[in-house]
């Protein structure tokens, strides 16, 4: 029974009970009875307008409460002109106006939240209090190489890939370039947040490759002009005093002679040598924009695989095409491009040695055709793949490190995307996208 009820149920029962002692004691004297009665009903009907206003603020206050639980922030309610009530009144509209312009606001915010973490190149993930993957946008997705769909709900320990692997030996606070496939790189750092009183990790991930590219390309590029400018003027000055001194060699006896022509002439070689050497990297480094043509990629990596034929026999090392019968045209210099892929097989063959195979494969995928060489050589270990593609870097003894650094300028000229994977116990695979 509601509170209202009671109240009524009391009024009437108190009216009736002195109604009755009202008729007792006062049967006699009919018109006393008539004015007791008659003050009877008025307090009973005074009684209950003062129970029915009581319980209209009681009302406002039920009703206020569950347009709050139904977060109906946009009902008024009017002024009725009793003080006490309309306070109440002004003070819930007052409420529900902050709170509307609070939801408002909050929605706002988390709309403008959620278009800048869609747009952000920057990849952003955040985890539950296990660390499960709750949300990622689309640049962690492309980081991750997977669909959203694929992560949601999972530990990184469960992704079995070395990125996630790292990402999942991150601290709270800590910061890490994460090297990925081929020669991309990422900034990752580690934070919290709080959520209901409790902490709760997300990971903020940004690419750094092309960045570090272009700073390392410029201060490579200073270094080489420099020593370039310094090497050729010494050897310049050097090698023309040696080949004054080769006009006196006549005046010498004849075996004297002969040493010192040798002598000379090993020097001069030297020399020459260190100078073709400083003008192969100044070289990478003044590159000619390229001259696009429309150019059949297959049949151009056909024609390059042509010249190492001879040296594959020789090694005993299988050479594989599978270019399919399609054709597959794209616009790039050609001359350039044999560059690049001399460079590839060349370093193909050497990592195979003797008896291994170098397949050559095309094919395409999400509109972009692309290109893979791949071989089953030796492999490249973590420590080389840190720094593949960096100038003076190479993991042969006799190597001058430019190889795959005119490699990555020639295609990024191009405007392709490229990248050299090398996985334990499974092929290294070159790939370029057209």
């Amino acid at each position: 029974m509601s509170l209202r009820l009671k109240f009524i149920f009391y009024l009437i029962l108190i009216h009736l009970l002195f109604a009755g002692v009202a008729v007792y004691l006062l049967s006699k004297n009919r018109v006393w009875l008539l004015a007791v009665e008659a003050v009877f009903i008025v307090s009973l009907y005074i009684g209950l307008r003062l129970i029915r206003h009581l319980f209209n603020t009681i009302e406002l206050i039920n009703t206020g409460a569950q347009f709050i639980q139904d977060n109906d922030f946009t009902s008024r309610f009017s002024e009725v002109g009793q003080q006490e009530l309309d306070r109440l009144v002004k003070v819930y509209n007052k409420m529900a106006d902050h709170l509307r312009e609070e939801r408002i606001r909050m929605q706002e915010q988390n709309y403008f939240l959620d278009r800048v973490l869609t747009a952000s190149p920057s990849g952003v993930v955040t985890l539950d209090f296990d660390g499960r993957v709750t949300t990622l946008n689309l640049a962690a997705e492309r980081m991750f190489q997977e669909p959203a769909a694929n992560l949601i709900g999972r530990k990184f320990s469960e992704l079995n890939t070395p990125f996630a692997g790292a990402l999942d030996d991150l601290k709270p606070g800590e910061a890490r370039i994460i090297p990925m496939l081929g020669r991309r790189r990422v900034k990752c750092q580690r934070s919290q947040f709080l959520d209901r009183g409790f902490t709760r990790d997300f990971i903020l991930m940004e690419e750094l490759t092309e960045e570090l590219r272009l700073v390392e390309k410029t201060a490579y590029e200073k270094v080489i002009r420099m020593m370039s400018h310094e090497v050729n003027n010494s050897v310049g000055s050097a090698n023309s005093l040696l080949h004054s001194c080769l006009n006196y060699s006549g005046q010498l006896r004849g075996e004297d002679r002969e040493d010192f022509e040798t002598a000379l002439g090993v020097v001069i070689g030297r020399t020459d040598h260190l100078n073709a050497f400083m003008r192969n990297f100044a070289d990478v480094f003044r590159l000619a924009p390229p001259n696009l043509q429309s150019c059949d990629v297959g049949k151009l990596i056909e024609g390059v695989a042509f010249l190492f034929k001879a040296e594959c026999a020789r090694r005993r090392i299988d050479l594989r095409f599978e270019t399919g019968d399609q054709p597959c045209f794209a616009q790039m210099d050609r001359g350039q491009m044999e560059q690049v892929f001399v460079n590839v097989l060349k370093n193909s063959i050497e990592a195979i040695g003797e008896d291994g195979r170098i397949t050559i494969r095309a094919g395409g995928q999400a509109g972009k055709s692309f290109i893979v060489i791949e071989d089953t050589g030796c492999g490249i270990s973590p420590a080389a793949q840190a720094n593949l593609f960096t100038p003076f870097f190479s993991t042969k003894g006799d190597g001058q490190g430019i190889g795959l650094t005119l490699v990555q300028e020639i295609l990024d000229g191009h405007g392709f995307e490229f990248s050299l994977e090398s996985q334990p116990e499974e092929p290294t695979r070159f790939t370029i996208w057209f």
